[in-house]
């Protein structure tokens, strides 16, 4: 008579009946915010738990990360605005903050993924992610630059880059010069399906790249569609991207679910963005909830709706009380 609640009574039996395995150090991707300077770590107001890391201190702090067993890192470069210009040059300049912080890593912890983010909006004075002419982004002459600054991490020994900026053509411009520079084993992480979302907030403010006007809804996807992302997903992979993204995450489970159900056999990783991290950390400060299950809930819908890899600031708490 009764067919469910048996396989509920207990810890031991739905740990049985589980059907997604339990989060390991292996699926994240953790992110890193790099400034310029010496031994500064400091603090990020609205991304609890996050700092800004100058190079010598990055380093410090991998080394803990790895003892976690997390492998895996992102890299945002976050510059002072009087370096910033029109056409963020900082970003893809010679021995830029990125490329140096790629090669210190992979001096001292040869075995470490890194990925490195690939977008101008950090760098630019007006805070697009690529040139804009008035008031509208310059899709084409982005895609030079945004190639340029790809190559620039390749050679410091990026193992993957990852463009965000949702200019058309993108992995297309990046791998062409990758390979014709001869980086070819080089991968891309393409930010396939990234929505205009208003979950970014606390993040453009610990990378420093808000724009100074309008908004991004012209070139990021309205979060109102579904065959957009699945389109883009295929262009990113026709074009040469190794893996896709999907962001953010938890509140698009079904865009990742319908991304890997349509192209199975692509590493698909998703974006816990900082808002997102922060609903949970917010409602856990106010007792709303508690952290820890709330947090292994919703990344373990993220993991259960198809995402291979997740990026998450919360990746390193979760290792610490696993």
């Amino acid at each position: 008579m009764y067919k469910f609640h048996p396989l509920r009574k207990d810890q031991e039996t739905r740990d049985k009946n589980a059907e997604v395995y339990p989060l390991l150090a292996s699926d994240f991707i953790y992110p890193y915010f790099i400034i310029e300077g010496k031994r500064i770590r400091k603090p990020i107001k609205k991304l609890t738990g996050i700092n800004r890391f100058t190079i010598d201190e990055l380093l410090l702090d991998i080394k803990l990360t790895l003892a976690l067993g997390i492998d895996k890192i992102l890299l945002f470069g976050v510059i002072d605005d009087d370096k910033k210009d029109d056409s963020g040059s900082a970003a893809y300049a010679y021995n830029n903050l990125i490329s140096r912080a790629v090669k210190a890593i992979k001096n001292k912890f040869p075995s470490v993924v890194i990925f490195t983010d690939v977008c101008l909006c950090g760098y630019t004075s007006h805070g697009h992610c690529g040139l804009i002419k008035g008031t509208s982004i310059e899709n084409d002459s982005t895609l030079p630059l945004l190639a340029k600054m790809a190559v620039s991490h390749a050679d410091a020994g990026a193992d993957f880059v990852a463009p965000s900026a949702m200019m058309d053509g993108q992995v297309e411009a990046i791998r062409l010069l990758l390979n014709n520079e001869g980086f070819h084993k080089t991968k891309i992480l393409s930010y396939s399906a990234k929505y205009a979302s208003s979950f970014y907030g606390p993040f453009r403010e610990a990378a420093k790249s808000t724009p100074s006007f309008g908004d991004r809804k012209s070139y990021q996807m309205d979060y109102r569609t579904v065959k957009q992302p699945i389109d883009s997903v295929m262009t990113a992979i026709n074009e040469g991207a190794d893996w896709v993204m999907v962001k953010p995450a938890h509140t698009y489970l079904d865009i990742i679910q319908r991304v890997k159900e349509k192209f199975p056999s692509t590493i698909l990783a998703a974006y816990q963005v900082s808002g997102e991290y922060m609903m949970i950390i917010s409602a856990s400060e106010a007792g709303y909830m508690n952290l820890r299950f709330a947090m292994t809930e919703a990344l373990t819908a993220i993991k259960r709706a198809g995402a291979d890899y997740i990026i998450s600031y919360y990746a390193k708490e979760y290792c610490v009380s696993t």
